[in-house]
């Protein structure tokens, strides 16, 4: 019986291993956040190697992504990531949008919420480890860009509106 159980279940891992990810491999630029932001070269390279895999259109995908079902584990993180922040169409985004963002940026790095702790596990993606100096450089770009934004708009315009629903029934 175990034995009947081991075939299946390595039949199973052989099979699942022709359903391959649809990479995330677009390099469009039109929309980055460089196209509309001051992204100094140093904040750039930081974004590169410790957010723009989860965070952008453009993946840099490890060696084990081949395998399944790692590959998809990896995909929904890239998916999730793009959901909540993306650098590669960042500038489509509202203005309250983009300021919110950049809050968000603020608010995640100092509270050591990004890179996300599995990003970095076993070694993995050690460059996007960010020492101190690292997260406050975001840190401070970040805030930087935000003040950016109160300089050139109106206040009312950079909060960010959440629809309002219905009123609640009586």
């Amino acid at each position: 019986m175990k034995k009947k159980l081991l075939l299946g279940l390595a039949a199973v891992l052989v099979i699942i291993q022709f359903f391959p990810i649809t990479k995330n491999n677009s390099d469009d630029q039109l929309y980055d956040i460089s196209k509309a932001y001051d992204v100094p070269e140093e904040v750039a390279g930081i974004l590169k190697v410790a957010c723009n895999d989860c965070h952008s259109n453009k993946t840099e995908y490890p060696w084990y992504a081949k395998i399944q079902p790692v590959a998809w584990w990896l995909q929904h993180h890239v998916d999730e990531g793009k959901r909540e922040l993306n650098f590669s169409e960042f500038t489509t985004r509202k203005i309250a949008v983009q300021n919110h963002k950049l809050e968000e940026i603020v608010e995640q790095v100092e509270a050591n919420e990004m890179p996300l702790p599995s990003y970095t596990w076993l070694g993995l993606h050690s460059g996007a480890k960010l020492s101190a100096e690292q997260k406050q450089k975001l840190i401070t770009w970040a805030k930087a860009q935000m003040d950016t934004l109160k300089a050139h708009y109106p206040a009312d315009s950079l909060i960010l509106k959440r629809p309002q629903g219905p009123p609640p029934a009586h």
